[in-house]
């Protein structure tokens, strides 16, 4: 039988009498206290974690020279992450919606996208019209008040508009469900991508997107979804990636970049990556999925 939870709450003098008993060095007590009160022991906890030996071992809980200004570092390294990858992350939204509608008014009109015969799983398709449904009856925004009041139907709205108000993760959802491959194909071309690829990443980003959204923890995380690597195509991707580590973040940012050189190519988001790179302490990219030389590969304005 599992143990109730018994560990009780701390004041924050306690806390960091906590961290200073299991070893860790605070140089500036206010600062502590301050980061503690507006940020919580709790979220910090995640990025000291790096810094502790393994469980079990006797001794200190923290590696000698551990220092709270440290794990500061590393905090506001993540979110200064995170704000970047958010950066990315709505330029090549805002190009997916755009595809997905777009192609599927071409392929059916404004309401074709509901059209059951486009998807192989009703029961699937029956459980996305419920949530778009939901979705819609929740919107307070300016154009579907306009629908509802000058038309009477169909009740839910033609594709552009629902491209806009659904969430990203389940525009994903309807684009993962269409049945004939063509028609996925189509919404991934203007990305140079295989639907197959381009399929499977869109749902990781949706993933990403939530924990940039959320404010969680990033830079060293291990995705629980990962996207089908391309194996030769298009190369400049493809050689790029790391197939070792299919789930770190770094392969995230590599797809982004090259998806940015698509949808905005004039941006300097991998420039700006480089230069946050420069920022993590050494050896902590490894924990990351970063190669050692990632810099060099063309996608990332190197020569090979």
């Amino acid at each position: 039988m599992k143990p109730p939870f018994t560990k009780p709450a701390l004041p924050i003098t306690d806390q960091i009498g906590k961290l200073l008993g299991h070893g860790m060095t605070i140089a500036d007590r206010a600062y502590a206290e301050h980061c503690l009160q507006h940020i919580s022991y709790y979220r910090l906890s995640a990025y000291w974690l790096p810094f502790e030996h393994p469980k079990g071992q006797a001794g200190p809980r923290y590696r000698p020279g551990t220092t709270f200004e440290d794990v500061m570092a590393l905090y506001d390294f993540d979110r200064q992450l995170r704000l970047l990858v958010l950066d990315a992350v709505e330029r090549v939204e805002v190009a997916v919606r755009g595809s997905w509608a777009y192609q599927m008014a071409m392929l059916g009109g404004p309401h074709g996208y509901i059209d059951a015969g486009h998807y192989a799983d009703i029961s699937r398709y029956d459980r996305n019209c419920g949530k778009l449904d939901r979705e819609v009856s929740r919107s307070k925004d300016n154009f579907i008040r306009h629908y509802r009041q000058n038309y009477s139907g169909p009740a839910r709205p033609p594709v552009w508009m629902a491209s806009e108000l659904m969430s990203f993760g389940l525009l994903s959802q309807w684009y993962a469900a269409l049945k004939e491959p063509k028609v996925r194909h189509s919404v991934a071309a203007p990305f140079d991508l295989d639907e197959r690829i381009f399929v499977t990443f869109v749902h990781q980003l949706a993933v990403v997107r939530n924990i940039c959204a959320h404010h969680s923890r990033l830079w060293n995380r291990t995705l629980d979804v990962s996207f089908t690597v391309p194996k030769k195509r298009p190369k400049e991707l493809a050689v790029a990636l790391n197939r070792q580590a299919p789930k770190r973040v770094y392969n995230t940012f590599a797809m982004l970049q090259f998806l940015l050189s698509r949808a905005d190519p004039a941006n300097d988001w991998g420039n700006r990556l480089i230069v946050l790179m420069g920022t993590l302490p050494a050896g902590r990219s490894d924990e990351m999925g970063f190669p050692a030389d990632w810099t060099s590969w063309k996608l990332w304005g190197g020569m090979r």
